[in-house]
């Protein structure tokens, strides 16, 4: 039976360890975002000895790349990206501080590990609904990487942003038990 968490970040071990893969989650409050671009230009900062464009410590980043904003709007469409793009880059922000991820579709045994070792999530957003994803941005800001576009790192102020628990810090993967349950 799964249960539902009001999350608001910066995040602490206490909010990542309470949760168990299927757990719904609800986050209000600043996140960031980034995809594949801005991960390997942050890692690079970081081995350069640079600051990262916003603080790892608690944060969550949310894998998208959204839209431009239609009138009256702070932010268009904001679906979540495929994540494991980001797995070659997710360890090293972990071991920085960084609490939970957001995205879709499984991620590799070194992100898990790391997941375990930091005690950092990775939540599951809903694909293939980015406007239903975008209700619940109330505030959008490019904060580093104009150039990139809509891979550009935002800071996002959400409101009740819908998620599912796919990866815990106890090793527990909703893809893997999703699979068990149906083979029985």
């Amino acid at each position: 039976m799964s249960r539902t968490f009001r999350l608001t970040p910066p995040l602490g071990d206490a909010d990542t360890t309470a949760l168990r893969i299927g757990d719904r989650v609800l986050i209000s409050g600043t996140i960031y975002t980034g995809r594949d671009a801005a991960h390997k230009r942050i890692v690079e900062a970081l081995a350069n000895g640079q600051e990262p464009p916003f603080p790892l410590a608690g944060a969550v980043i949310y894998y998208v790349g959204p839209s431009p904003a239609p009138p009256g709007r702070v932010i268009g469409a904001a679906g979540p990206t495929t994540s494991y793009r980001m797995d070659a880059y997710a360890p090293t922000l972990m071991a920085q501080g960084l609490k939970a991820m957001i995205g879709k579709g499984k991620r590799g045994d070194e992100v898990k590990a790391a997941m375990a070792q930091h005690k950092a999530v990775y939540l599951g957003a809903i694909g293939g609904a980015g406007a239903l994803m975008a209700r619940a941005i109330v505030e959008a800001e490019v904060i580093a990487y104009p150039e990139l576009g809509p891979e550009a790192v935002r800071r996002l102020v959400v409101k009740d942003m819908p998620l599912v628990c796919v990866n815990d810090t106890h090793g527990g993967d909703l893809y893997l038990e999703g699979r068990r349950a149906y083979q029985r």
